[in-house]
C-alpha cells in the first residue's frame, strides 16, 4: 500500500483532425462532396487551421464531434471517477475491483490531510485497517469455498473511495471543452480539476487550434457567471447592465 501519483497518458487521437474537423463543416455550407475536399492535396494545412479556430470562435460546435481523444489514467481515486463518468457524452473502461484482487491497493490522500501530520497518520492508518479487514474477509469467504470472483465482487464493499483506480476515457473535442469548462473551474473539486488540467495540456499541445483558448468558463467569457458567492476573483463578475 502506498500513496499514488496521477499520470495521464495519451492514447490516440483522430488522424488528421484539423482536415476532418474543416471539410465536415465546410459540407454544411458547400455542394461538393466531403470525401473530394478531404482528399484536396492543394488546400493549405495553415488556412484550416485558422479556418477551424474561427470555427470555434464562433461557436459551430457540432463539427467538432468528429475528433476525439482516448487517455489512460491512472493513481486517481474513485471519488473522481464517481465524478468523471457524470459527463455521459464519452465512453469509459475502468478497472474492475470485481475481476482485479485488491491485494494491496493504492491510495489518494487529499491535501487538505497531507498537510496535517495527525490527520495524514489517522488516515494511513485508516487504510491499513481497510486493507487487513479486505484480506480477511476474502479469507472468511475463502474458507466457505466461495469462488475468488464472487468473494471479490462481495469484499470491495468494504474499499474506500480513496482506493486508487485506472480508466481509459474517450471523448471528442466539443465534451471535451465542455468537460474544460467545469471542470477546470476553481469551483471543481480538486482532483478532477489537476485531471482536467493535465487533459486540457495535452490537447492543447496536439490541436492548440481547438484549445488553445479552452479552460474554465471564465477563460471564454472573461468574467466569471458564478455570481458573488463562489468567485474566485480572476475575473470580474458580470455588470448586472449586461445580464
Amino acid at each position: 500500500m502506498s500513496k499514488v501519483m496521477m499520470n495521464v497518458k495519451l492514447l490516440e487521437m483522430s488522424q488528421n483532425a484539423i482536415s476532418l474537423i474543416y471539410v465536415a463543416c465546410r459540407q454544411c455550407y458547400s455542394e461538393k462532396f466531403a470525401g473530394d475536399v478531404f482528399l484536396d492535396a492543394t488546400l493549405d494545412l495553415k488556412k484550416q487551421e485558422e479556418f477551424v479556430k474561427s470555427i470555434v470562435a464562433s461557436g459551430h460546435m457540432s463539427p467538432l464531434e468528429h475528433v476525439k481523444f482516448s487517455f489512460a489514467i491512472q493513481g486517481v481515486s474513485r471519488a473522481l471517477t464517481h465524478q468523471l463518468v457524470r459527463h455521459r457524452i464519452a465512453s469509459f473502461s475502468q478497472q474492475s475491483q470485481r475481476y482485479v484482487k485488491e491485494k494491496d491497493f493504492d491510495f489518494i490522500i487529499p491535501p487538505s490531510i497531507e498537510k496535517n501530520s495527525q490527520a495524514k497518520n489517522e488516515f494511513e492508518k485508516l487504510m491499513t485497517t481497510i486493507q487487513q479487514s479486505y484480506t480477511k474477509l476474502l479469507e472468511l469467504l475463502g474458507q466457505d469455498n466461495i469462488s475468488g470472483e464472487t468473494a471479490n465482487q462481495d469484499v470491495r464493499f468494504v474499499l474506500p473511495q480513496a482506493a486508487e483506480t485506472k480508466i481509459v476515457v474517450t471523448m471528442n473535442c466539443r465534451e471535451l471543452l465542455h468537460f474544460f469548462q467545469h471542470r477546470c473551474c476553481s469551483r471543481a473539486q480538486w482532483e478532477i480539476r489537476q485531471l482536467a488540467n493535465k487533459m486540457l495540456g495535452i490537447c492543447c499541445k496536439e490541436l492548440p487550434a481547438v484549445f488553445s483558448e479552452a479552460g474554465a468558463k471564465c477563460e471564454t467569457l472573461k468574467y466569471c457567471p458564478e455570481g458573488d458567492k463562489f468567485c474566485c476573483g480572476k475575473y470580474p463578475l458580470k455588470a448586472k447592465n449586461e445580464i
